[in-house]
């Protein structure tokens, strides 16, 4: 997936935490806005490693072509 989504959905995480803080009806609804405030770090965490791993197999497979490339000639 594209690192933009990630950062689009930790700051959709961030817009809701707001609202759900100041806007909410239930009783906890601080605490609720802080859980999901809670969740725009870990989304961007998980962007983070997911564009770490795409890099090593990138890096991986050049690595391998290269070293086909030396054991041919």
């Amino acid at each position: 997936m594209k690192p933009i989504y990630y950062f689009v959905a930790a700051g959709l995480s961030i817009a809701l935490s707001i609202y759900m803080f100041v806007f909410g009806t239930s009783s906890n609804h601080e605490s609720v806005g802080i859980f999901i405030g809670l969740w725009a770090p870990t989304i961007i965490g998980i962007g983070i490693y997911n564009e770490l791993i795409s890099i090593y197999e990138e890096l991986r497979n050049q690595r391998r072509e290269q070293e086909e490339n030396d054991l041919r000639g």
